[in-house]
């Protein structure tokens, strides 16, 4: 079984998503899982707005009502905020590259949730290299191997591949997971937040023979 996952590691409503995500993925073991950066804000050095972390803000507020993980608010008044998740982004390639020359898997997914840890959890700004080194190196990459393969060409080109993927799936929003059937062809699971039944009652309904 295969499966496309749209998301931004920066994204708050891919946070809430994950245990869902994984609840909804217990039953497939074997299900193969192609992570995709979908790229929710573009590189910029310029510090968020006061309007722009309010509203940001509130919205994590919105994810802990609506979903089961929590937020290390202090984040807000600990940082610099800088509306640019691009090279978390990257950060996520450049963990699934070096794993798939080991004997590791999940670099992606292993490599995500450590961003959302040290972005919700811990408060530590991931638009920032040290931070995603940081993150690379607590799920057992070489930290100078990372930050070369963070910033070189290839990263990027794959991380434009990725957003041309995004594109062509119509993903407007994250999270957005697709099934894939036997074809090729890939059905929406959801375009956003949902829980785990939500999302097995619509494979259902593209599996059924």
């Amino acid at each position: 079984m295969q499966f496309i996952y749209v998301m931004d590691p920066m994204c708050g409503w891919c946070y809430g998503f994950q245990p869902e995500l994984e609840r909804f993925l217990t039953p497939y073991p074997d299900a193969q899982v192609n992570w995709v950066m979908g790229g929710l804000a573009p590189d910029t050095t310029q510090p968020m707005a006061q309007s722009l972390k309010d509203t940001i803000a509130s919205y994590w507020v919105e994810i802990e009502r609506r979903t089961s993980v929590t937020f290390n608010h202090d984040f807000w008044h600990l940082n610099t905020p800088v509306r640019a998740t691009y090279q978390a982004c990257r950060a996520v390639i450049a963990a699934q590259s070096l794993r798939e020359q080991g004997i590791q898997e999940h670099g992606a997914m292993d490599m995500a949730k450590a961003i959302q840890a040290a972005y919700y959890q811990q408060a530590k700004n991931p638009s920032l290299d040290a931070t995603l080194v940081g993150c690379a190196t607590a799920i057992g990459l070489d930290g100078v191997q990372f930050e070369s393969v963070l910033h070189a060409a290839e990263t990027e080109a794959q991380f434009q591949q990725h957003l041309d993927l995004a594109r062509q799936l119509q993903v407007t929003g994250f999270p957005a997971l697709f099934y894939i059937n036997e074809n090729g062809y890939a059905y929406p699971l959801t375009l956003g937040f949902c829980f785990a039944e939500e999302l097995e009652q619509r494979l259902k309904t593209y599996t059924k023979s």
